[in-house]
């Protein structure tokens, strides 16, 4: 398993960026790729498959056991494709209690760091700044760096010659280009599906990769590393049925793909519906689920989506198991509050109302525990957020207890009624010691 880890000092350096051009760059030159997120990113998997043609599997090393995250690296990356993974935040940034960084799965997986350094405003100080990185941790290898946003040749000159002193390679260096910029909204960037020029912006994107990037050489780095020995493969989250209908849209979108791979190698079928396009849940679905996504920018159509309306409520009265998370949680109560205030009926299968007008943002990782006899038998972990308010929960049994990552508690979340159950949870593994 070969593989690199593009990670920066902090959000922001453009890494995804970077990290999309050298997927499409790659690929143009017959690389075979195995893209991958730290963390747990909804978002960013969609941009790394789109510049990739692959999926893109998330890696965290705080909600994800160690013997989970060594399996599915090792099948992702198998027949010799190349493992590409772009870090969160900065490389030593994790959860409230400092566990779970990038460079936690780079010591893990035994994956060179290329850093990506945002060098608009600084010259010479750019070789204290990755000197510290590369020299803070024994058990992660920084191997080289790629200085973007670099603002000129005598700019580029200044960095190249304060790296020399310091022996730090340089394997790429891309110059200040507005159009090298993401959109954003209020959950990050906005969805792959939703950008209109994303390809022509990837093709950018990867002619400026070729252009500054070292690409042999960065081939080169992604084999600097021992692997570590592959574990016997370990089971993800069971499946909530034999047949699962799952919503896909831009308003469902945030599913993890390890999550619906473990279940079809569980022996599930996944069947995909839009509710946007009012379509139904597979009619012989025994599970239905509604993962996030952004109901609240489309509530009025899901309002009007009286086929989709009516596919779930027959779900339901068959007994289907039905789970919502976060967006899909929302979607499930009884009414949904936009950003302007006006009132959106959902399916009313669960007696929840949320807002979106009132925002608070909620963040963080979760330790969850199933409460009384529901969809879920072991403690998992779990990671919430959302600016989505509760305005009011009606009669019905709580799904979780919960704390965050700091084990501080968070009370009884989620709710459950019969065959239907939801929370703001967005599930990502048994919790380690629990299978």
């Amino acid at each position: 398993m070969n593989g690199l880890l593009i990670a920066a000092p902090s959000s922001g350096s453009g890494k995804t960026t970077m990290t999309l051009g050298l997927l499409r760059a790659l690929k143009k030159r017959g690389v075979a790729i195995a893209p991958g997120k730290a963390g747990p990113d909804y978002i960013d998997p969609a941009f790394h498959a789109a510049a990739s043609g692959e999926t893109c599997l998330n890696f965290d090393p705080w909600a994800m056991r160690d013997d989970l995250l060594r399996t599915n690296a090792a099948r992702h990356a198998a027949q010799g494709r190349l493992l590409v993974v772009e870090a969160m935040m900065g490389l030593f940034d994790g959860a409230a209690d400092g566990k779970g960084s990038a460079a936690d799965l780079a010591a893990l997986l035994g994956l060179p760091v290329v850093l990506v350094v945002d060098c608009a405003k600084a010259s010479h100080s750019v070789a204290a700044l990755v000197g510290g990185f590369a020299n803070f941790r024994a058990d992660t290898r920084v191997v080289g760096v790629i200085l973007n946003r670099v603002g000129s040749d005598r700019h580029e000159t200044m960095l190249r010659q304060a790296l020399a002193g310091i022996g730090m390679l340089v394997l790429g260096v891309v110059r200040s280009d507005p159009s090298l910029h993401l959109p954003q909204r209020h959950l990050g960037l906005v969805q792959a599906s939703e950008h209109g020029e994303l390809e022509a912006f990837i093709e950018r994107a990867a002619a400026v990769i070729q252009h500054g990037c070292d690409l042999d050489a960065l081939l080169h780095a992604a084999k600097a590393s021992p692997r570590a020995a592959i574990p016997p493969a370990v089971a993800p989250l069971p499946p909530l049925g034999q047949k699962i209908a799952v919503a896909r849209d831009i308003a469902f979108a945030f599913s993890y793909a390890h999550i619906l791979r473990g279940w079809r190698e569980a022996g599930a079928e996944i069947a995909f519906f839009s509710p946007l396009a009012d379509e139904v849940p597979a009619p012989d679905a025994d599970a239905v689920y509604l993962p996030g996504g952004y109901p609240e920018l489309h509530a009025g159509r899901l309002a009007a989506a009286a086929t989709f309306r009516t596919g779930m409520l027959d779900a339901h009265m068959r007994g289907a198991r039905i789970f919502g998370e976060c967006g899909g949680y929302m979607v499930l109560g009884d009414a949904l509050i936009d950003a302007e205030g006006a009132v959106h009926p959902m399916l009313g299968l669960l007696p929840l109302v949320t807002s979106y007008a009132t925002r608070k943002r909620h963040l963080g990782y979760r330790r969850i525990t199933p409460l009384g006899v529901t969809f879920f038998a072991s403690p998992m972990t779990a990671h919430e957020f959302h600016y989505a308010s509760i305005v009011s929960e009606g009669a019905a049994d709580r799904l979780f207890s919960a704390e965050d990552a700091l084990g501080t508690s968070l009370g009884d979340v989620g709710l459950r009624r019969g065959n239907v159950a939801g929370s703001f949870m967005h599930l990502i593994d048994i919790r380690d010691g629990a299978a």
